[in-house]
């Protein structure tokens, strides 16, 4: 299997070349990567819980679908061995739409012949990146106030997974009183 290429690679938020030809199948991607992210709930997402901690970002860049799924078992171990399957409630809050494209260079004897008259080329699909903005929500998490600690630590690691530097933001949320 190939390597993955360098993070700086794909780190800035941009649009990326777009192609357009005479001919409708070149003009998009047609076959996008499988990506390695399993689930974006995980827990009790009925319960109402007291707390809500939200990691935020504090700059715009792109992260790989591979270090959003790292993130999320990592929280998800944590948060299942301390609080239970059902005493939490973790949502992976952006999704790796933008699909990065790698056009391969050939390296070694004769490489310079191979790589020639490749001004604007498209590349191939190798793999899926969410694009996030300064101030958007990566991931939440639910808990009680027994779980508080806990639910700091599990965004804490997934901050140490995914590029960039994020703040953790802790909301109490108020019970909801129906009045008839």
């Amino acid at each position: 299997m190939a390597k993955l290429r360098k993070f700086r690679s794909y780190r800035k938020v941009e649009r990326p070349y777009t192609r357009t030809s005479k001919f409708r199948k070149k003009s998009f991607i047609r076959a996008s990567p499988n990506l390695k992210i399993v689930r974006f709930e995980m827990g009790d997402p009925k319960k109402n819980f007291d707390y809500t901690i939200e990691l935020i970002s504090k700059t715009d860049l792109q992260i790989r679908h591979d270090a959003i799924e790292s993130a999320r078992q990592t929280s998800n171990r944590l948060l299942e061995k301390e609080l239970g399957k059902m005493g939490y409630f973790i949502k992976i809050m952006i999704y790796p739409f933008h699909i990065l494209r790698e056009n391969p260079v050939a390296s070694g004897a004769g490489a310079d012949r191979m790589s020639t008259g490749m001004k604007k080329s498209f590349g191939k699909p190798i793999g899926a990146a969410a694009q996030v903005r300064k101030g958007q929500k990566v991931c939440i998490v639910r808990v009680n106030k027994g779980g508080l600690e806990t639910a700091k630590t599990a965004l804490k690691r997934v901050s140490k997974k995914i590029p960039n530097s994020y703040s953790i933001l802790v909301k109490e949320n108020k019970p909801v009183t129906i009045s008839g």
